[in-house]
């Protein structure tokens, strides 16, 4: 682990908005980290977010909660980009990509200036393009500069199969693969419940044709996850904040856990030039390894629809 610029289980957040303030709230209250530093350009939304924190400190394990930055890239040992413009009346989705695009170059140049040793863990939306925008600014290795991915989208399959089947949601291991958007998809052969292959599971109680039809239902429901809670109530961050937290803890603590997070593909999986989310080990360092996993026919396919998406949309960059 390199550990010689870094000051162990120090975070810093970049963005102060629902989702990177979420995400302190939540990673404070897990003691994984010693010290968070929030960092946003905003400086009276960012002098209200940490007072509103700090004042939970009687509640949480010990930890530091102030107003960061840049100056902090220097010594974190992970740092979480969830700074990002919104879609403004008018603009395009080209527009929104290329502002944002522009953004996390910024922030890139500043974390490298700062000489940092840091994970970076990108999760402003969308996540796989910035999150190559923010690796080749960088020049950094890939396993340095990773996507929160499909990590929610994961944990949200996971929930609507645990209701489906009556059974609790610890119980069952499963993934989204693929771009973190319209073309991600769930990859049923990796899926099972207690160690087993969750086809031969619900067989048990369903009909074959009756599980199939079923199964593209929930899919989709994770698909348009995002879309309905966002129709309720403006955006999504308890979840998103939850996730983080979970990649987070694999790195400071050095896990090696297999998460879908979005990491560059450099023919694993007959892929290239392309971050999207697959099975990873994630360690102190970032990507320890990608997991290469035999996906049958369908999903190799759809996987391969889903890395032709964002190439198109990165292409689209000036």
């Amino acid at each position: 682990m390199n550990s010689a610029k870094w000051k162990s289980r120090k975070v810093a957040i970049v963005g102060a908005g629902d989702v990177g303030a979420t995400f302190a709230f939540s990673l404070a209250q897990s003691g994984l980290a010693d010290e968070i530093a929030l960092i946003d350009l905003n400086e009276n939304l960012l002098a209200g977010q940490v007072l509103d924190l700090s004042h939970g400190l009687p509640y949480y394990p010990p930890v530091s909660i102030h107003a960061g930055s840049k100056e902090d890239y220097a010594d974190a040992q992970a740092i979480v980009i969830t700074a990002g413009a919104s879609q403004r009346p008018g603009e395009s989705r080209l527009d929104l990509l290329q502002r944002n695009a522009r953004i996390m170059e910024s922030i890139v140049d500043d974390i490298v200036a700062q000489g940092s040793a840091a994970v970076v863990i990108v999760v402003a939306n969308p996540v796989d393009i910035l999150t190559r925008v923010a690796l080749e600014r960088s020049g950094w290795d890939r396993s340095r500069i990773i996507g929160s991915g499909t990590v929610l989208d994961s944990a949200r399959l996971r929930y609507l199969i645990s209701k489906y089947c009556g059974v609790g949601v610890h119980n069952v291991h499963a993934y989204i693969l693929g771009e973190h958007g319209d073309s991600e998809f769930a990859a049923w052969s990796l899926t099972n419940i207690g160690g087993i292959p969750v086809d031969a599971y619900i067989q048990e109680s369903h009909t074959k044709a009756e599980w199939h039809k079923d199964r593209a239902r929930i899919e989709e429901d994770v698909r348009h996850s995002a879309y309905h809670i966002i129709g309720y109530k403006g955006s999504s961050y308890f979840a998103v904040g939850l996730a983080l937290v979970r990649i987070i803890g694999a790195i400071l603590r050095n896990q090696s856990s297999v998460l879908t997070i979005s990491t560059l593909l450099q023919g694993e999986y007959g892929q290239e030039g392309v971050c999207i989310s697959v099975p990873c080990l994630i360690d102190g360092d970032g990507v320890k390894r990608i997991i290469k996993a035999e996906l049958p026919e369908g999903e190799a396919e759809a996987l391969g629809r889903s890395a032709e998406v964002l190439r198109k949309a990165y292409g689209q960059l000036a």
